[in-house]
């Protein structure tokens, strides 16, 4: 007889999954108690680093279902839940989905809905990275100077490269200006950079 389980996730601790778990008793499942697995996480954040998802996989056998009440509960990466579910339809999990009709993910229709969700969300990602970059360049090409400000003012910088010269040591540099040594070496490689060029 297959186990039922739910995975009831919330991103914060002001947030309840009650909603969640009423959402698949109303669907008609009946999951005991203990099988009903609640996280307070970001969605954000991969599945196989959330505690509570890895205990629940580590429950699952062959023929067991989890319900799910949207495909954002497993997570926001499309690549991620798909790779997931891909995973636990291997171990002979079904995983069902209450708000796409409560179909089973791992199914042919199922695996169909994923991938028009991963060409979405992979459409969405490139929009968004074309955007940012248009919006850079455009910036750039008005004379915006891009990044965080500069730690240094140009005369300090001036005189970080005379005490490199002098052979101070970068450490020794650093805590004179109080700053870190990533920025004395940031400083030191942008000038031998406009040395060579």
């Amino acid at each position: 007889m297959p186990r039922t389980f739910a995975y009831v996730r919330v991103s914060t601790t002001g947030q309840t999954t009650e909603n969640q778990v009423q959402e698949i008793e109303m669907a008609g499942f009946h999951v005991e108690p203990r099988r009903v697995v609640t996280e307070t996480i970001s969605g954000s954040v991969a599945i196989a680093k959330r505690r509570g998802f890895t205990r629940l996989k580590d429950k699952l056998e062959a023929g067991d279902v989890l319900i799910v009440t949207k495909l954002d509960r497993l997570g926001r990466d499309a690549i991620d839940v798909s790779m997931t579910v891909k995973k636990l339809a291997e171990m002979g999990v079904r995983v069902h989905c209450l708000a796409l009709g409560g179909v089973d993910l791992a199914s042919s229709s199922g695996t169909m809905t994923m991938n028009v969700l991963n060409a979405v969300a992979q459409f969405e990602r490139d929009l968004l990275i074309e955007r940012t970059q248009s919006g850079l360049k455009r910036a750039k090409s008005e004379g915006k100077i891009l990044g965080r400000p500069s730690r240094l003012s140009e005369k300090q910088k001036q005189d970080v490269l005379e005490d490199l010269a002098k052979g101070m040591s970068i450490s020794a540099v650093a805590k004179k200006f109080t700053t870190s040594r990533q920025t004395i070496m940031r400083v030191r490689d942008d000038s031998l950079r406009s040395v060579r060029s």
